[in-house]
């Protein structure tokens, strides 16, 4: 078997994978598929004061479906509710193995549970970087990172307020970096 990229209604990509294994089983097609796959993530958001662990899609809009290419099948696939067809149009040219394999292992989550946990920043910041403040207080401040706690999600920055140096402590979702 193969795998194939299919190209779905952006937001229904988890609709068209249980509507397209409720027909592969109606239609006794089991040993003509395998995996049906939404390449997603688990992540943690900081939303106000409140963490929020939600899924992110590595790839809106497209799945990942494990077949043998046959007239049947592809027929199946292309007439499922929400599909708009395959990537590749009437002839689609399978994953290649080295790239799928590289897929599997992102979206199957290799992460320890330890480290799923503790929701970890998308950015990263460094003692000595300049950032820019998005929100708050001081919103549109721009000032040099003097201490990181990765533990409590905070940043203590040094702003410049009235021509002095001041010491200021924000949230890692209120802050981006400086261009």
């Amino acid at each position: 078997m193969d795998w194939f990229v299919v190209h779905t209604f952006s937001g229904y990509e988890n609709t068209v994978k249980r509507g397209l294994e409720d027909r592969i089983k109606s239609q006794a097609l089991e040993e003509q598929f395998g995996e049906v796959l939404v390449p997603s993530e688990q992540v943690s958001e900081r939303r106000g004061k409140k963490t929020v662990k939600t899924t992110r899609k590595f790839f809106p809009g497209y799945i990942f479906v494990e077949m043998d290419l046959t007239k049947e099948s592809w027929h199946l696939v292309k007439n499922t509710p929400k599909v708009t067809g395959f990537l590749g149009g009437n002839t689609p040219r399978p994953v290649p193995p080295a790239e799928m394999s590289r897929m599997l292992g992102v979206s199957q989550g290799t992460i320890p549970k330890e480290e799923e946990a503790a929701p970890s920043p998308d950015i990263v910041y460094a003692v000595g970087e300049s950032v820019r403040v998005k929100s708050g207080a001081f919103a549109n401040f721009v000032g040099e990172v003097e201490e990181v706690n990765d533990d409590k999600r905070k940043i203590w920055l040094s702003v410049s307020i009235f021509g002095r140096p001041t010491r200021v402590e924000v949230d890692f979702t209120e802050v981006e970096p400086a261009a």
